[in-house]
């Protein structure tokens, strides 16, 4: 799947390491920063692709120093999650000679994925046009807040999407403010939609030889990741609102207090709203016509709220969890992230790796604690071969090949 273009010796020596992945031998030249290309890269860095992050000099990516939090070394823990598995240049592209070691990167790579805002890589002569007449099978990802047309000049920062992209308008209280996700979810949504997009391309160019220009932006990603709210109002012209944790397709399908901390409850389907109503001691809420049906509870979901707030106060969350889930209810505490983590443990479910030092490559001198990659490869699991490089760790590896001490 590699490419077979020339290049300098050091620089192929450098880019061709040993790997089992899936994406083995798939080569990315990196010029993404923050999040959602980085978390791009990142996937197919654990999936086996050679990942090179090119990175600005003395600085770096912005979110080496978005801290607190951050490791022992004092790098934030914000740029260590979206960064192993990579190998980080330093390359100054306001200089013939930063540009010039660019192009040899790219030469050698299968895959150029970056977010400048629009124009910016056209300005320096590594545009996907300029580039595709030298390296026709080149798939090129270019990410961007909101597209390259009449938006190219908005900045694309993940809480002005989910502001101007109508997230923020149903997440909260229908009484109170708007809010954000508490993470920079819209960036999380379109790096995933970048990577798939990456993968496709490189279908196509096995398949015939030719590259394309890969585009996605943070405003479409999450458009299309509103699903049936943007359906809603797609096809019904339906305007939604703030609900709270309540569903406006579903009932029971929201959080309730109990008598020490809230509880999750999902019903999907009336078998399940039999199970509960058995479960919390009360069997002939199935029965009652207020409740029948799904659409009957969603007509009187303020009455069946308060039955079963009632009923769930008797006892404690992990209580009515073990409970509910033994009679086939989807239910569970609202855990925090430590718990969360622990439950993951319960299941037998990856959540923190530890990338030894051994492993490390002239990294950190004490094991990196990764959260893993939920992508499960019968044949070709992630792999975690290098924590998050320093600043321009790997430039005199890939450049400067007389320099290398490794």
């Amino acid at each position: 799947m590699g490419t077979q273009h020339n290049a300098p010796d050091g620089l192929a020596r450098a880019l061709d390491g040993a790997g089992r992945g899936a994406l083995d031998g798939v080569r990315v030249a990196d010029f993404s920063r923050v999040l959602a290309g980085p978390y791009a890269t990142m996937l197919l860095a654990d999936l086996g692709a050679d990942v090179v992050k090119v990175e600005r000099p003395d600085i770096g990516d912005d979110t080496r120093s978005w801290h607190p939090p951050a490791d022992h070394d004092g790098t934030s823990t914000y740029f260590l999650s979206v960064n192993r598995n990579k190998r980080s240049v330093v390359l100054d592209l306001t200089t013939d000679a930063g540009l010039e070691q660019a192009r040899a990167l790219v030469a050698r790579s299968d895959v150029l994925v970056e977010n400048f805002r629009p124009g910016t890589m056209e300005r320096l002569g590594l545009g996907h046009r300029e580039l595709r007449a030298r390296h026709p099978g080149l798939v090129y990802c270019s990410i961007s807040g909101f597209g390259s047309g009449a938006g190219a000049a908005i900045p694309g920062y993940d809480l002005l999407v989910q502001a101007v992209g109508g997230l923020m308008s149903v997440t909260g209280d229908a009484a109170g403010e708007p809010v954000k996700a508490g993470v920079a979810l819209v960036d999380v949504i379109t790096g995933l939609h970048a990577s798939l997009g990456i993968l496709a391309a490189l279908r196509h160019r096995d398949a015939t030889g030719e590259g394309q220009h890969v585009e996605v932006n943070l405003l479409g990603s999450l458009l299309s990741a509103m699903v049936n709210q943007a359906s809603a109002f797609a096809v019904a012209g339906v305007v939604p609102g703030r609900m709270g944790n309540a569903h406006p397709s579903i009932a029971p399908y929201e959080t309730f207090p109990t008598a020490d901390r809230p509880i999750a409850i999902a019903v999907g389907n009336d078998r399940q709203f039999a199970a509960l109503a058995q479960a919390v001691g009360d069997p002939a809420l199935a029965a009652e016509d207020r409740f029948r049906t799904n659409t009957d509870r969603v007509a009187h979901r303020a009455a069946l709220r308060d039955i079963l707030t009632e009923r769930l106060g008797a006892a404690g969350a992990d209580h009515w969890a073990a409970v509910l889930l033994a009679a086939g209810v989807p239910a569970g505490p609202v855990n925090t992230l430590d718990e969360a983590f622990a439950f993951a443990h319960e299941l037998g479910l990856p959540g923190i790796v530890d990338i030894p030092a051994a492993a490390a490559d002239g990294g950190a001198a004490d094991p990196s604690r990764q959260v893993a990659n939920p992508i499960a490869l019968s044949g070709t699991p992630a792999r975690y071969r290098t924590p998050p490089p320093r600043l321009g760790q790997h430039t005199a590896e890939i450049f400067h090949p007389a320099s290398d001490h490794g």
